[in-house]
């Protein structure tokens, strides 16, 4: 029969994770509490109000509406007079400390705002720097290697027609302005090919550079219900100058109204910032610190998804992370919304004819949490993955420098998928990929204050530090304990204490779970020392005599044991469980000793079952083999003892629940067919048996090993999608969210380690475990 080997089998990766080279000296990252408790503050206080930077770039053309009522008069001179204000030092309009690669950015932004002040007749003395900034930097506007704003090749010709318009002279080479006016005609000309309708949503939003020969009546069907053009203020000034949409100017003073004398380059924007943050702390680990702040945002977004908020729906990117993040956290939100981004959909429209990145990011990110009747959604899966593939392989250098935290995204999104994507791990790299850096640029630059924050980065650095240092005393605890218990004496066993304590440290990491850490590590070097005394180091006597002493459980005397390993062994697992009960009426108010023998008991007999199997040379039905591997795969006293230790409090009616027993089954089950898909060709050579080569045997040869496998990748794949609906699913659940995400974390466990030839490799895993317990993070290095 197959092995009853437990999950953590690569046996290149053991000890080496103890290695007392740590590199934390107490006082070399000492953190104190003020300054932790200052960080929290100003991140909580980021909650109550988004910082959006204002545009010079839209406050321009919004300053170059004319009054309704006399259309040589400003009707917005407040933002003529932020121009006049706001001017930089090198004689520039933009963010400051702009990146160098962003010159065509500034240009834009200048030449804007130099045509505002020309078209009011003031400013002569900001106008005149202005063309002097544009004059020294005339040579980035052919630049390929600079950064292009969106639209930049329609709207920076466009606006140099509008110079001419107004008798403005650009310090710009003929030729330049030639060959720019060249290529904005051929554009305006190209047809779009396939992708028309995502042609036409793109000229639309860059309304402004097309002026004149703008179809309004076409541009005007992108108009929102706040009677803005995609958000844009400046796409929608240059409406309201042209056709006098009344719509338009309402949206335009509801901006001011807000932001006082000067514009955001795009609003509303709050959702998807809020919604961002949350992302942000929940991806970095320290979500645990605003879980207040963070119910709220979650509760209104809830509330605008049941309402059909547009600022929602009208946007692939929002609507994607809202549906993510909401369902991540037990909302009941239907992916029905998200069919209407198809491939097809998508296309056509503004964010696939830019194709955009971020977006398609984030839809493959909720298409990861579909549940298994949502094959709808599961058919975005392929596109999306192609779609953020061909995004990788296309990078210019330049995008490579500006974007390059997206693209550590994109990679790492790819390379980990979320069902086997290990917290602590997906952390690390997060905090390495992490962008500090708050600028987007759309048609042009802009920050928010809720995303690329330092003050998230330098919490998750302090928080992953006290926590490793936590993890890193508590596995030389584990190593302690090995020898105190002598299970180092069993040569037979795998010595895998590290190992084990990596699994529970990856997904358990929150100081406070420190017995559900040990709970979990313990019992996992337990099972493998029983799997291997099950698998080849006991005799049947030996184990009978095992499974004996743990029924009558106290024992006095050495004649009950019928060999020293059987003591040994017996010895550590009643002093295991004895310690868990004990610790377990500090948490529960109870003693769960008994639940834990029982445990125990159900893996021992499903281990001798198969023992038993392989020694008659028996060949149970395909039923009769899950029914006992599922339970003999050993993550029953790993999991279940540790549901006792991470907060809510389990009666022994919910303790016995039949959900709780479905979950644990669904995992095990999910387990137990990845560890027999991926050893099927071993274990077919050892002449071993497991659920691969029972399904083709009594398919009666009718099921090459092909569609064997095959069908056991459907299972598994239907199985852990079961389970995250088991996980996530807060309606009519007994079970609180705490305990279930434990379920899901060996799930995620499982996949990392059952990973082959795509993640981690042995010594892959060897060096991120080391890394995750014994080296702490630098905020200086970032």
């Amino acid at each position: 029969m197959s092995s009853s080997r437990p999950w953590f089998c690569p046996s290149s990766i053991s000890a080496t994770l103890t290695d007392p080279a740590s590199k934390l000296v107490t006082g070399e990252f000492k953190t104190t509490s003020l300054n932790f408790h200052g960080t929290k503050e100003r991140i909580k206080k980021m909650f109550d109000k988004i910082e959006l930077s204002v545009s010079s770039y839209d406050t321009a053309w919004v300053a170059m509406v004319p009054s309704p009522n006399c259309s040589e008069t400003p009707c917005f001179p407040e933002c003529t007079k932020w121009i006049l204000d706001n001017q930089l030092g090198d004689g520039s309009w933009s963010l400051p400390h702009r990146h160098p690669l962003l010159v065509k950015d500034a240009l834009s932004s200048t030449l804007a705002c130099i045509l505002a002040l020309k078209r009011w007749g003031v400013g002569e003395e900001q106008i005149n720097k202005g063309l002097r900034f544009i004059e020294l930097n005339s040579d980035s506007v052919m630049d390929n290697e600079q950064h292009r704003p969106i639209g930049f090749d329609i709207i920076f010709p466009g606006m140099i027609e509008y110079a001419r318009d107004l008798d403005l002279n650009l310090p710009l080479k003929p030729t330049d302005i030639n060959s720019m006016l060249h290529r904005r005609d051929l554009e305006l000309r190209s047809g779009g090919g396939k992708n028309l309708e995502g042609r036409r949503a793109y000229l639309a939003y860059v309304s402004e550079g097309i002026g004149k020969l703008q179809d309004w009546e076409m541009a005007m069907k992108y108009q929102r219900k706040n009677g803005s053009l995609f958000n844009s203020p400046s796409a929608t000034a240059a409406a309201f100058i042209h056709i006098q949409d009344a719509e338009c100017l309402h949206y335009i003073r509801s901006l001011l109204q807000k932001f006082g004398n000067a514009v955001p380059t795009i609003y509303p924007l709050d959702m998807y910032a809020r919604l961002s943050m949350v992302d942000a702390l929940e991806s970095l680990g320290i979500d645990r610190h605003f879980r207040k702040e963070i119910k709220i945002v979650l509760d209104e977004t809830y509330r605008f998804w049941l309402q059909g908020e547009e600022e929602i729906f009208s946007d692939s990117a929002t609507c994607a992370l809202a549906f993510r993040i909401l369902r991540l956290n037990g909302y009941d939100v239907s992916p029905d919304t998200l069919n209407q981004f198809s491939e097809h959909h998508f296309s056509n429209s503004l964010g696939g004819y830019l194709k955009d990145l971020r977006a398609v990011l984030e839809l493959y990110r909720a298409m990861q949490l579909s549940y298994p009747d949502e094959s709808l959604l599961e058919k975005q899966n392929p596109w999306t993955s192609y779609f953020l593939k061909q995004g990788l392989s296309n990078v210019s250098l330049c995008g490579d420098k500006l974007r390059k935290n997206i693209i550590g995204e994109v990679h790492d999104t790819l390379n980990f998928p979320y069902h086997a994507a290990l917290q602590r791990l997906a952390i690390r790299r997060r905090i390495k990929n992490c962008a500090t850096d708050d600028m987007r640029i759309l048609k042009t630059s802009y920050c928010c204050s809720t995303i690329g924050s330092q003050d998230f980065l330098k919490l998750a650095v302090e928080d992953f530090n006290i926590c490793q240092s936590i993890q890193r005393e508590e596995l030389k605890h584990i190593g302690r304990w090995v020898v105190e218990r002598r299970l180092d004496k069993l040569k037979f066993a795998r010595q895998k204490e590290a190992y084990c304590y990596f699994s529970a440290a990856a997904t358990l990491f929150a100081p406070e779970l420190s017995d559900a850490r040990m709970s979990w590590a313990k019992n996992g070097v337990l099972t493998t020392v029983v799997d291997d005394f099950f698998d080849v180091g006991g005799s049947e006597e030996e184990l009978v005599n095992l499974i004996q002493l743990i029924e009558r459980w106290d024992v006095n005397g050495t004649a009950d044991f019928c060999s020293e390993k059987v003591e040994i062994i017996y010895s550590a697992i009643h002093s295991t469980i004895s310690e868990i009960g004990d610790k377990s009426f500090g948490w529960q108010g109870r003693d769960v000793k008994s639940h834990v023998i029982k445990i125990w008991l159900d893996l021992l007999k499903s281990m001798l079952t198969e023992a038993q199997w392989s020694s008659n040379k028996s060949v149970p039905t395909l039923e009769e083999y899950m029914t006992t591997a599922h339970v003999s795969f050993a993550l029953g006293p790993i999991v279940l003892p540790a549901l006792y230790f991470v907060g809510p409090k389990l009666s022994e009616e919910v303790a016995g629940h039949p959900e709780l027993l479905n979950l644990y089954k669904v995992m095990s089950t999910c387990g137990r067919l990845l560890n027999d898909w991926r050893s099927f060709k071993r274990e077919s050579e050892e002449g071993k048996l497991n659920a691969v080569s029972l399904y083709m045997i009594h398919g009666g040869g009718a099921v090459t090993e092909e569609e064997a496998v095959e069908h056991f990748k459907g299972l598994i794949d239907g199985q852990r999608r079961q389970m995250l609906r088991l996980v996530l699913q807060e309606k009519g659940s007994v079970i609180p969210r705490p305990c279930k995400d434990l379920f899901w974390n060996m799930i995620k466990i499982l996949h990392t380690f059952y990973m082959k030839d795509d993640g981690f490799t042995s010594n892959e895993m060897i060096n991120v475990a080391k890394a995750m317990i014994n080296e702490p993070i630098s905020l200086d290095e970032l």
